[in-house]
């Protein structure tokens, strides 16, 4: 069998790369022989190969699949720079915050730019469609964690068996028998189909080279019955080896019982710090289909889905940092030069400037006017 069926990178590999050798980790993490053996298959090979398998491949695409923001710029409009927004109460700013910064005399400036709001667009993707998708997800959870206790970030991944399936029978068997035999009862799934070895390896004799690779998997944030607290505070869980977990009944002891029939390793990650940036994180670097106009990457199950779970949607209001109050368009007059490109490495969305230049205020606030405004 070949490596062909992986050929997921463009570049040309050197004849003369280094011979690296994977070396194999002496954890056990609780799982079999079996169980062991199939994770690193997930993690680090797919060089075996399904035959007869005709698909379109790149660097960031396999088959109908492709990484978000590889598409085509929607239009000459995307990511230009619109103006400022922020805070000119610097009244209200004569304030020291827990970091020890004084921002006396500061106005709060950050940089509009306008978006299409499409994960396909190279300029839009992360800052425009990623963060929005990110704040709705992080409304409907806060609601739902309000009834459902604490939100976990769960890791689904899917055996080479499935590979064959369509993405619509993939997110079925996930949501009606994966995870609600483990107990996950509800929550968001964000479809991924690659996985990033960000080192050359050799493989059962077969040299696989870094970047992306095929690896179907679902990132869920989302709610399992009876909680995760059991396990994480568990003596087993110091180490995450959960050894003598098998025959209990948390979560780690319904996943592993689960993995002898289904085959699909399904882990819970730590604590979440913040919603919010986890989503728009695991939307960074999520799927799309090719060829369909309106895809959705994230899908919402069980006690959470639309059906289920009615989140009124209110605008999200834009506020000053410092003094919490709305933001509002500013003018500026000065003579300082911004970065106003957002694929430059010092671009700065939000900062903090001088309220006044060699004694003259530069900031103002201001309101666009209405041509049906008299």
């Amino acid at each position: 069998m070949v490596c062909s069926y992986i050929s997921l990178v463009v570049r040309m590999v050197s004849t003369s790369v280094k011979k690296v050798v994977f070396k194999e980790s002496n954890t056990t993490e609780g799982f079999s022989k079996s169980e062991l053996s199939a994770w690193a298959d997930y993690e680090r090979s797919f060089g075996e190969a399904v035959p007869k398998l005709d698909v379109h491949s790149g660097f960031w695409s396999f088959g109908d699949y492709e990484l978000v923001g590889h598409g085509k710029v929607t239009d000459s409009s995307c990511g230009k720079f619109l103006g400022f927004r922020g805070c000119a109460r610097t009244e209200l700013h004569d304030k020291t915050t827990l970091d020890g910064v004084n921002y006396s005399g500061k106005v709060f400036v950050r940089k509009v730019h306008c978006t299409c709001h499409k994960p396909t667009c190279p300029i839009c993707y992360k800052h425009g469609w990623a963060v929005r998708e990110a704040k709705m997800i992080e409304t409907r959870l806060v609601e739902c964690s309000k009834r459902f206790g604490q939100v976990e970030h769960i890791i689904l991944s899917v055996p080479k068996l499935d590979y064959r399936l369509t993405l619509e029978s993939l997110r079925s068997k996930a949501v009606h028998a994966v995870m609600k035999n483990r107990g996950i009862v509800g929550g968001v799934l964000i479809f991924h189909a690659f996985r990033y070895r960000n080192r050359d390896i050799l493989l059962k004799g077969v040299f696989c080279p870094r970047g992306w690779y095929l690896s179907p998997h679902f990132h869920v944030l989302g709610y399992i019955m009876g909680g995760y607290g059991e396990c994480r505070s568990c003596k087993f869980a110091e180490n995450e080896t959960f050894a003598e977990c098998r025959g209990c009944a948390g979560f780690e002891g319904r996943t592993r019982r689960c993995f002898d029939k289904d085959g699909y390793i399904v882990k819970v990650k730590g604590k979440r710090k913040s919603v919010i940036g986890t989503a728009w994180y695991q939307l960074n670097h999520a799927s799309v289909k090719r060829g369909v106009e309106r895809f959705r990457v994230e899908t919402w199950f069980g006690i959470c889905s639309y059906r289920k779970l009615k989140v009124t949607s209110e605008l999200r209001k834009e506020v000053c940092p410092i003094c919490q109050h709305d933001l509002e368009r500013l003018r500026y007059v000065g003579v300082k030069s911004f970065i106003c490109d957002k694929s430059s490495p010092k671009y700065n969305q939000d900062t903090f400037e001088n309220a006044c230049e060699d004694g003259c205020v530069v900031w103002s606030a201001f309101e666009l006017e209405r041509s049906w405004q008299r």
